[in-house]
């Protein structure tokens, strides 16, 4: 049985959850949820048992001094809770913590034994892979869902993934095995510059996050990490001629693939996002798991070897051009 003291009634619960590991690619879902954390001022309120669900050796704890005294943490999984103000003030509860190395079941019945104590009305994944995009467009961003009705409403995918999966998706599953509502968003980082951080992919899961649960999401410096990021990537690009040529093979793709999306709904969505932004300024440009569910690592990256080429972008048509949303 858990019990809650102390957390008060919450109003309209989300719960809003990121792992560290596999299914967070330049750790742009868990960053997420720590700017919320951080932007809202979250209240830790319980944190799993550590040696339930981690292999000490594979995420091993760290030792830190406070007040001349030595202390350990241990890598374990939080909750906290905000509460979001406006003309209609709703509460998040936010999960971030490590993907687990073992009894991911328990783990997940742990989570949402806390959701149904909190009255948790949705629950939210936000997760991160590599995929066959340019860095210099938008993020993509996919939201997905195992229930048709839940898709209709919310305007997302259902999702039809098949292939290896991470604690982003066995969570939702058991939330909809458990009978809660649960969406994940996942944000495409480019497979050739992985390394985090990746704040412009954080600023678009964030962004996404808005839309989907009707809150304003304060951004803080995100907007200008992720303009410095991009003229970063941008300068590193330029320095090898063919990873510049590669990018450049990826925005054709890119554009060529999503001229028929450049729809009506798409531009109002954002104008939507500037109008709640009236304020602030207009809107900000926007080893884990791949599009194909496989394992992958970073390009554009320094090593004693030299640096890595990217891989010649698959042709049209073939196997590799797929992808996937989980």
């Amino acid at each position: 049985m858990i019990e809650l003291e102390g957390v008060p009634e919450l109003v309209d619960p989300v719960m809003v959850a990121a792992f560290e590991g596999w299914n967070d690619a330049g750790d742009a879902a868990s960053t997420a949820v720590a700017h919320l954390d951080r932007e809202w001022k979250g209240e830790v309120f319980a944190a799993l048992d550590a040696e339930d669900y981690y292999d000490f050796q594979v995420n091993r704890p760290t030792v830190f001094m406070e007040a001349g005294v030595r202390k350990i943490t241990w890598p374990t999984t939080r909750l906290s809770v905000v509460r979001v103000g406006g003309e209609k003030p709703r509460d998040l509860v936010l999960v971030r913590g490590i993907e687990p190395s073992m009894r991911w079941r328990s783990f997940c019945n742990e989570l949402l034994g806390f959701a149904h104590e909190l009255g948790v009305e949705l629950v939210v994944v936000l997760g991160a892979l590599l995929g066959d995009t340019p860095h210099t467009r938008p993020v993509p961003i996919s939201g997905t869902t195992s229930d048709p009705d839940l898709a209709r409403r919310m305007d997302l995918e259902e999702t039809k993934y098949e292939g290896p999966t991470g604690i982003v998706g066995v969570l939702q599953e058991a939330c909809t095995h458990a009978g809660v509502p649960a969406v994940s968003l996942w944000a495409a980082v480019p497979h050739y510059v992985s390394q985090p951080p990746n704040p412009k992919a954080t600023l678009a899961l964030l962004n996404r996050l808005e839309d989907l649960i009707d809150v304003r999401i304060p951004l803080g410096e995100l907007p200008e990490d992720a303009r410095a990021w991009q003229v970063g990537v941008d300068q590193l690009a330029a320095e090898d001629s063919e990873v510049a040529e590669y990018v450049q093979s990826l925005e054709e793709a890119r554009d060529t693939a999503e001229l028929p999306e450049a729809s009506g709904e798409a531009i109002a969505r954002e104008f939507e996002r500037y109008l709640r932004r009236h304020d602030g300024g207009p809107p900000a440009p926007g080893g884990h798991a791949t599009a194909d569910g496989s394992d992958s690592t970073s390009y554009l990256r320094d090593n004693p070897s030299g640096r890595t080429r990217p891989p010649k972008p698959p042709k049209p048509g073939t196997d590799d051009d797929e992808s996937s949303d989980d």
